[in-house]
């Protein structure tokens, strides 16, 4: 029987601290990052995944970062370990160790770079799931980076085909997408928004948490936005879903992953590099940026 769980809240997507240059994994600002999140009204935390810069690590940085995460972190935390790559065998050796070291759930992305048919990415996750049976594992969609989209019709027969595929993070941008998986998906199956510029939409049509890469500079507003629907004071939850859509266009959708840590440097917090080819930000940016964040009110 797979481990039953239940994912509620905002998940934030940990951006990964990086020493100058991107040359190594800076420990020891993981701890102190995940647990200033969680101070600020994440329910959880998402490490490895696009904001972490998850795949521009090796596999070892990432067990790494995963086990640190973990050790500092309250043992009732939910944290998704993100454990995709463009193979298999990487996939189920970073699977079993977010099972091994006691990650509430793997998410995978799609594989990338080549071009898969439905068939192919149905083989490929049942083999995943099978390889830590019991484990849950949530799909990952994300066609912006990984060129390859999980269809609803897929997703939803990966559903019923095994039991441990218990939900799915959906960062399509297309809420037609979430709509067709809340409406059919199967009992207890996660629909999980990733998108934060209809995060409010999202949660009122089902989607019980989303996984946010913003929320790592704005993640108050973000969890404003999910209690203020739980309590069922929805016109405050819109008005500050409407703070969270310009912090996504300040942010750029995080085209360029340094803008959250120069914004989470703006906020009193050192969050360290990016790791090429990603680049930092030009001066001129750094000041664009600082100006946005003042118009809306968190600096």
């Amino acid at each position: 029987m797979t481990q039953k769980i239940k994912i509620r809240g905002i998940m934030a997507a940990m951006v990964t601290p990086f020493t100058k240059g991107g040359q190594y994994v800076d420990f020891d600002k993981l701890g102190p990052l995940a647990n200033r999140l969680l101070s600020q009204g994440a329910h959880g935390l998402f490490p490895c995944g696009t904001t972490s810069e998850g795949l521009l690590m090796t596999p070892d940085e990432r067990r790494e970062t995963l086990e640190e995460v973990l050790r500092s972190v309250d043992k009732k935390t939910p944290v998704i370990a993100h454990t995709g790559t463009f193979d298999t065998a990487t996939t189920i050796e970073l699977t079993r160790h977010a099972r091994d070291c006691g990650a509430t759930a793997a998410s995978i992305v799609a594989p990338g770079y080549y071009g898969y048919d439905d068939d192919a990415l149905f083989q490929y996750y049942r083999t995943i799931a099978r390889s830590v049976e019991k484990f849950p594992i949530l799909l990952y969609n994300i066609p912006s980076c990984a060129r390859n989209v999980l269809q609803p019709e897929l997703v939803l027969r990966l559903a019923e085909s095994e039991e441990n595929i218990v939900g799915i993070k959906d960062s399509s941008g297309v809420m037609t997408g979430i709509t067709r998986l809340v409406g059919n998906a199967p009992d207890g199956f996660h629909v999980i928004c990733g998108t934060d510029d209809y995060g409010y939409q999202a949660l009122l049509a089902g989607c019980p948490a989303v996984v946010s890469g913003l929320s790592n500079v704005v993640c108050e507003i973000y969890a404003a936005v999910y209690n203020n629907i739980q309590k069922g004071n929805l016109k405050k939850a819109w008005q500050e879903e409407v703070r969270l859509e310009k912090a996504a266009r300040i942010f750029k959708y995080g085209q360029n992953l340094a803008a959250f840590k120069e914004g989470l440097r703006l906020r009193g917090f050192d969050a360290g590099y990016v790791r090429p080819p990603q680049r930092e930000l030009t001066a001129a940016e750094k000041r664009a940026l600082e100006k946005g964040m003042k118009e809306i009110g968190i600096i």
